[in-house]
């Protein structure tokens, strides 16, 4: 969290961004704006003050916006301004919301000096500095704590060998995580498995997918999940001994003895 004079507090999620990683060739691009809003004056500047937090409110709250960052530089009366929207389509319902609103209208004297960029995904390790953001991500994709606190479990026993980060310019927006499983042959769980929810059904989490699975062949994979999403990978239903037997315990890669025990790590008994 970081503040500014405004006397609110505008939520970070540890946005420096971070090079390397493939990118995802999406077919409809993100659309990123940054740069400075400007105050000619304290007037302007306490217009902005008392305006500005219902601003951010609700452009956080459009279905398409995946990044609104805004505060305070070393200068008042200047404010460093960040956005990522899914798509164009998203960005301009944004500037149609803000036109009408009472930000929108009585802000118009401000200096304004943008940048907009089309963007996309690009897949990669997480770093240490993403762990909080992982963790918002996943509540988010998932709509309660559990695949959080089983990755933040993981990490904290030593169990998270695998874990990869679909990222835009800073901005987590997918995640995948492998961790040891217990078995009969060198084998991986795979859980979880989350993008953005204003993302999905774009490729990103098959782009996921494909990257973390590249680095464990020769390994079998398990995963607990929608099995009409997992076939499409060569994923397969298994007969195997666990707590999570059934229809959903689908298999890829050198195939388990039927009937055989696997074992998860101890942060999914913890859950």
């Amino acid at each position: 969290m970081s503040g500014c004079a405004c006397g609110h507090h505008h939520h970070h999620h540890d946005h420096a961004p971070v090079s390397g990683g493939v990118e995802v060739p999406l077919a409809k691009p993100l659309v990123a704006l940054s740069g400075h809003l400007t105050c000619q004056d304290m007037t302007q500047m306490l217009l902005a003050l008392d305006l500005l937090p219902d601003h951010v409110a609700s452009s956080r709250a459009e279905p398409g916006n995946l990044r609104f960052d805004l505060s305070q530089t070393e200068d008042p009366l200047v404010w460093r301004l960040d956005e990522l929207f899914s798509d164009v389509e998203a960005f301009a319902a944004h500037q149609s919301r803000t036109a009408q609103s009472e930000w929108g209208k009585r802000s118009q004297d401000l200096g304004r000096d943008f940048i907009r960029a089309e963007v996309m995904p690009r897949i990669r390790p997480e770093r240490a500095q993403e762990h909080a953001s992982i963790s918002a991500l996943l509540r988010e994709a998932f709509g309660g704590d559990d695949e959080a606190r089983l990755v933040e479990n993981l990490r904290a026993q030593d169990d998270l060998p695998y874990s990869f980060v679909a990222d835009v310019g800073g901005t987590i927006v997918g995640h995948v995580a492998l961790s040891p499983l217990k078995a009969d042959l060198p084998a991986f769980a795979l859980a979880p498995l989350a993008v953005h929810p204003a993302l999905q059904k774009r490729g990103i989490g098959q782009a996921l997918m494909r990257a973390v699975l590249a680095g464990v062949e020769g390994h079998a994979i398990i995963v607990l999940g929608d099995p009409a999403y997992y076939a499409r990978f060569g994923f397969k239903p298994v007969d195997l001994a666990s707590p999570y037997a059934g229809s959903h315990l689908m298999a890829l890669g050198p195939a388990l003895p039927t009937g055989s025990t696997i074992i998860h790590a101890r942060a999914f008994s913890e859950l």
